[in-house]
Parts: structure tokens; C-alpha cells; sequence
């Protein structure tokens, strides 16, 4: 029993490691990704991130283990009317993984603040899904006033916020030994269809397609060592001081949230909502961990009309 157990552990933190495989799947896939070298002169780090239509910002920061691709289906019907961005992060998918331990919500968050500066984006409204959330919230709490100006609208989508009870898979990744070491046991493709299994409530919402994009190889020592590293600084070590904080989010707010979501649970969303004065809580039914990928439109629709709203 304890061998399988084991076995499953194994299976589980493989699948977290697999979702950061999702790097050139095929050639030409990645043709429309553009580039922007951050960082400093010393450690600079070029972060890949997608673009289309024209409006008023909206830059989309995926979670933990995902990149650009979870916003397929939201990109369109957001880029009827505004100018979308979806990024990604450093470590996950097109972006530069270097191998420091720089991958905390922090860390991500100073990235993506010189990204919104060097992109000169104004009245910015940041939607960020689970780990992507933690950045938005980093984000909107910046002590420097002018760069917290520029924020003007926040969509957290099933996002970290508090301290909490950390997955299992999280603490496998985490483990010395068996976080490098799991990625290697499992084939590729088990390791994607597992990882979705985790994340959608309904297993029939993804298909050959989903899978083969998030198991794209693996081979990259840096993504391992990106997704090991945030899973040790998924939850910053200073998260109550900055959970005290978020009363003093004063811009408009959803939070949007899955009612089946097992990794992090609703009343994490409807504490966020309580905490935030200037918020609207939305449930979405039907979903586990990834709203836009697993009910795209109804997550199209809450947040097309929070952003048509005054």
C-alpha cells in the first residue's frame, strides 16, 4: 500500500511539473509570441507574452504550472473591445527559466510591474488566475504610488490569496529528492492528462488537443527547476502582512470563482471578497480550479461585464 501510494504521489507531482511543458509543442505555434527583455543589465530575463486587439489594457497572468494558452478562450471575446495581453511568467512557457531562486509572487510581480512601465500601460485592468492572482494582488499593494496608479481593475480568478492548507502535489514538488525526480518516472502525456484531471471538475471539458499542449517536452532543465522552485515560494513568507493589506485595495474588483475548486476552496474567494470594500463576488458553477478553460463562457460573460461596467 505504501509503494502505491507512493507511486501516486509521484504521478500527481509530475503532473504539476508536466502543465510548464507546454513550450513549443509544434513548430510555428509560437509565430505571434513577442518578447520583452526585463530584469536588470547583470540577471536580465526575457518574458514571452501574447497581443491582440485594441482599447484600454487588459494583461492576463496565468497560474501556477500554465502559461498563455489557459486564456485561449477568453482572449477573443475580450479583444473585441480592449487591448489584451497575456503573459508568461517567468519559468512557464515561452519565457526565459534561469536557474536562481527568484520565483516567488514578489519576485513575479517586480517583473511584471517593469513590464506594464516599459509598455507605458495606463488605467491597466489585471485579471490573474490562481498563482497569476497572487501577482495581481502584489501588484495592486506596490508602495510606489505612481506605478500602483496605473492599476485601475482587478479579476482574480480562483486566486491565492492567504495562507492555506497546500495541496499535496505542492509538497511532493517541494520535497528534495522526489520534486526532481518524479518528472522523469511518468510518461509525458500521463503526466498532462493527470495535472488537467486535478485542475477541471468535469473530465470531459478537455480533450487530445488540451493534452498534447500541455505535454510538450519536458527536457528543459530550466522549467523543472522554475516549477520546483515556485512551488517552495508559492505562499511568500510574509503573506499575513500582506493579507492585512488588501482593505486597502480600493479599485473595482470581481473575484470569480469555481464552485468544484479543491485546490483552492470558495470561501478562500469569499474571504478575498470580504477583505476587498470595492469588490463583486461571482460564483461559476460546474468547474473546478480553471474557470476560463473549463466554463470560457460564462467566465467570458462575468468579466466582459464587469469591464463594461462604470
Amino acid at each position: 500500500m505504501k509503494f502505491t501510494r507512493c507511486v501516486k504521489l509521484l504521478v500527481t507531482a509530475a503532473a504539476m511539473l508536466s502543465v510548464a511543458a507546454c513550450a513549443a509543442v509544434a513548430p510555428g505555434q509560437h509565430q505571434d509570441m513577442r518578447y520583452a527583455t526585463l530584469g536588470t543589465e547583470d540577471a536580465p530575463v526575457r518574458l514571452a507574452y501574447r497581443e491582440q486587439g485594441q482599447g484600454k489594457p487588459v494583461l492576463l497572468i496565468h497560474g501556477f504550472g500554465a502559461n498563455a494558452y489557459t486564456w485561449r478562450h477568453l482572449v477573443p471575446v475580450l479583444a473585441q473591445t480592449h487591448r489584451v495581453m497575456a503573459i508568461d511568467l517567468k519559468g512557464f512557457g515561452q519565457s526565459d527559466k534561469p536557474l536562481d531562486e527568484n520565483y516567488s509572487v514578489l519576485d513575479q510581480a517586480a517583473l511584471v510591474s517593469q513590464f506594464i512601465e516599459r509598455k507605458k500601460l495606463k488605467s491597466v485592468t489585471l485579471i490573474g488566475h490562481s498563482l497569476g492572482g497572487g501577482v495581481a494582488l502584489a501588484l495592486t499593494l506596490d508602495k510606489d504610488a505612481e506605478r500602483r496608479k496605473r492599476i485601475k481593475r482587478l479579476v482574480l480568478l480562483d486566486s491565492v490569496a492567504y495562507a492555506q492548507k497546500i495541496p499535496i502535489a505542492f509538497n511532493v514538488l517541494r520535497a528534495p529528492v522526489i520534486g526532481p525526480v518524479s518528472t522523469f518516472l511518468v510518461p509525458k502525456e500521463l503526466q498532462a492528462r493527470a495535472a488537467l484531471r486535478i485542475a477541471y471538475h468535469d473530465n470531459s471539458k478537455f480533450d487530445a488537443t488540451d493534452v498534447a499542449e500541455y505535454a510538450g517536452p519536458l527536457h528543459d532543465r530550466g522549467a523543472q527547476h522554475a516549477l520546483i522552485r515556485s512551488a517552495r515560494q508559492i505562499v511568500p513568507n510574509n503573506i499575513d502582512q500582506l493579507a492585512a493589506r488588501y482593505p486597502t485595495i480600493t479599485i473595482p474588483s470581481l473575484v470569480l470563482w469555481c464552485n468544484h475548486d479543491k485546490v483552492v476552496k470558495p470561501h478562500i474567494g469569499w474571504r478575498l471578497h470580504q477583505d476587498l470594500p470595492n469588490s463583486t463576488f461571482k460564483i461559476i458553477q460546474g468547474c473546478g480550479h480553471i474557470p476560463q478553460e473549463e466554463r470560457p463562457i460564462e467566465t467570458a460573460q462575468a468579466v466582459s461585464d464587469f469591464l463594461s461596467s462604470r
